[in-house]
């Protein structure tokens, strides 16, 4: 890895499922030298695909990482850092951790099947996270594609900004550069208007290059000054750049790759990555710069759990030098690692190097602290600092787990925790309560991949049922507490008495503590101990035993006793105090409510509908997707879905698939909450 951080371009293929990345990747490695010929996911040859479940199902389902040299038209030999990320919204959690190694994302989109849902997800998180998007136009030799009507459905889609930089021809066959501006035709009408357009585009974006471009055109701008300004354009998402391919046949791949290095930004040039000191709303933005002699920040965004070389943590270098024998710290460790091994990463395949510069992704192998969005450094400078978390999907369907033979309790622990290392959607919960091991992921598909990697990998099998379906409860009114605690034993006693008002907060609030005493009726070490009892009630529940959220509870009054009053009284007192408020404030059970997203052959929709509509669902939409299908939008109950997938799989013949995303809380109807109060949840009914 002989090369500088200008030298470097880091881009991530993700997209819609089914729009050909991994072939998109074959070819792009093919063309850069990495690979002597192009595999495919039919033949389960690829470098990205190499997971054994990958390759029985022939799609992905991690991030895979390989590099490539490419040496541009104008002569500039570049390093390319390519992630294969999946595009189905069960894998969500891996795709979008590994955006925060890139400066690009290249979203990639089906020239017959067009704009899905996952293009339009994916775009909005790019534009979120500052990264620069481009799209690639893939199969445009397809007999349906029409890429005329797709380049116009996606400027409708995302803006006027999305324009093309190079164009199909004869078919298909060959792109002709629409940048340059070298003239000809194209299937999308003559390249010299596209090219005038994109110039419009570009010099809108500051003053002084759109006075050079209005006094002397084009002419007027010197290479370098239209350059920065593509540059700036991409930053600041005024410019979206559509490349055309096709990665089955190669056209346009190469062209793909001299768009990559002469007009994709290194990472000196993108927007800084958003680190931060400190946690919450304290938080302070810190800056970090591509210097290689400054002190090292590396962000560790993918861990693997390998059989061969351990625990393997890959990480983007931001700043400073990562070299060999080197010391680095984990966060705010104390204790230093050595860097004994470091990797380059090439599909399943670990090449060792010397050093790493800002802008490379490498790998460290056999360092137990590590984690996910772990921070490496090598100065106690860089200690509170955190690269902003990606907004992840809230893992919301369940299982309950347990070990399928007797004294496989403690294995299955740590398999369990291996896994939820990898995928930062894949969460794993004990129910003090229930005594319950509970898995969450995306779907059923999610939790059933990580349920075969348990049995596959670990060699741990599990039965598995129903979780308890994670109600929450609240109030609705504003109500007074009292509670006094007396207790006298013959020695010392204790006493304290707590008053408190409780009120409703908006949903999704969570908790808020006001302490409201006045003249030291509390004195103020034991208001910490009133906190306590309040939040010991707020855990239990008082409706049907599920804790409490969105209440704001102010302490107001009480009393203590010189010699009895002690924080264990206190706890008490408020404890009981609180349950009192909350059954005076109309008391309510909460439940979660998901977004749906169902796409199905729109033959199905009406028993799709009907379906939804038996498990108190609310339709908010329907879109209409190439190939005869539907996208149904709805919002339901996630007590309701139990046994869903099943039946989507049988009213559409396995041609249906979903998603969830955690929505909010609300409350449940009256009937479902007195069954609740009663102590039944749904899970009984199957039990």
């Amino acid at each position: 890895m002989s090369h500088a951080t200008q030298d470097i371009r880091n881009v991530a293929l993700a997209g819609h499922p089914g729009a050909g990345k991994t072939t998109l990747f074959e070819a792009l490695l093919h063309a850069g030298g990495a690979i002597q010929a192009a595999g495919s996911v039919e033949r389960g040859n690829t470098v990205s695909d190499f997971d054994p479940q990958e390759r029985a199902r022939g799609h992905s389902i991690d991030a895979a990482i390989a590099g490539i040299g490419h040496r541009a038209a104008d002569g500039t030999r570049i390093h390319v850092n390519l992630l294969d990320t999946p595009g189905y919204p069960d894998f969500r959690g891996v795709a979008l951790s590994a955006l925060s190694a890139v400066e690009t994302v290249a979203v990639v989109v089906d020239a017959d099947a067009g704009v899905g849902h996952g293009t339009r997800r994916i775009m909005e998180h790019a534009a979120r996270r500052g990264l620069c998007r481009a799209i690639v136009v893939n199969r445009i030799d397809a007999d349906g594609a029409d890429c005329a009507r797709l380049l116009d459905e996606l400027r409708e889609e995302f803006g006027p900004e999305v324009l093309p930089v190079n164009l199909p021809a004869d078919g298909g066959t060959r792109v002709v550069d629409c940048f340059a501006g070298d003239g000809g035709d194209s299937d999308l009408g003559p390249v010299a208007d596209w090219h005038r357009r994109i110039l419009d585009q570009v010099v809108e974006i500051e003053e002084s290059v759109m006075e050079h471009y209005l006094d002397g055109g084009e002419a007027a701008l010197g290479r370098g000054e239209l350059h920065d300004a593509f540059e700036r354009c991409l930053r600041e998402g005024h410019l979206v750049p559509v490349c055309f391919v096709s990665a089955r046949t190669g056209v346009g791949v190469r062209e793909f790759l001299d768009v990559v290095a002469g007009l994709l930004p290194h990472p000196g040039e993108a927007n800084p990555p958003p680190f931060r000191r400190g946690a919450g709303d304290a938080a302070e933005p810190v800056g970090s710069r591509p210097d290689p002699d400054a002190h090292v920040i590396a962000d560790v965004f993918k861990i693997v759990n390998d059989p061969f070389v351990g625990k393997l943590g890959v990480f983007r270098v931001h700043q400073g030098t990562v070299k060999r024998d080197q010391q680095l710290f984990v966060d705010d460790g104390r204790k230093p690692f050595k860097v004994a091994h470091l990797y380059r990463i090439q599909g399943k395949d670990h090449f060792e190097i010397d050093r790493a510069v800002p802008g490379d992704i490498a790998a460290v192998a056999k360092v137990e602290d590590l984690h996910f969005d772990a921070v490496l450094h090598d100065s106690h400078d860089e200690d509170h600092i955190r690269l902003e978390p990606m907004a992840y999907p809230r893992p919301m369907f369940g299982l309950a787990v347990e070990a399928g033979s007797r004294g496989q309790e403690q294995k299955l622990a740590a398999a369990l925790h291996k896994l939820a290392e990898e995928d930062p959607c894949f969460q794993v919960e004990h129910d003090a309560e229930t005594n319950e091991t509970v898995v969450r992921g995306l779907s059923e598909l999610h939790l059933r991949i990580q349920l075969e990697r348990l049995r596959e990998r670990h060699g741990v099998e599990v039965s598995t049922r129903t979780p308890r379906i994670a109600y929450r409860e609240t109030v609705t009114a504003a109500a007074e507490g009292h509670h006094r605690h007396k207790k006298q034993t013959g020695g010392a006693g204790q006493f304290g008495e707590v008053m408190l008002r409780v009120e409703p907060l908006p949903r999704g609030a969570g908790f808020e503590f006001v302490d409201a005493v006045k003249g030291g009726t509390i004195p103020g070490q034991f208001i910490p101990a009133v906190e306590k009892g309040v939040r010991q009630a707020m855990a239990g529940g008082a409706v049907a035993g599920h804790p409490i959220q969105d209440v704001r509870v102010i302490v107001h009054d009480g009393k203590h006793h010189p010699v009895d009053s002690k924080e264990v009284a206190f706890t008490t007192a408020a404890r009981k105090a609180f349950l009192d408020a909350v059954a005076k404030a109309s008391p309510t059970v909460l439940e979660p409510i998901v977004d749906l997203v169902v796409t199905a052959p729109e033959a199905h929709m009406g028993d799709i509908s009907g379906g939804l509509a038996g498990r108190r669902a609310r339709i908010s939409g329907t879109d209409s997707a190439r190939g005869g299908n539907i996208v149904i939008k709805a919002q339901v109950p996630l007590s309701e879905l139990d046994g869903y997938p099943a039946e989507l799989q049988s009213v559409t013949a396995g041609r249906g698939r979903y998603s969830l995303d955690f929505s909010h809380y609300e409350p449940v109807p009256a009937p479902l909450q007195r069954r609740l109060a009663e102590g039944w949840h749904p899970r009984q009914d199957d039990e």
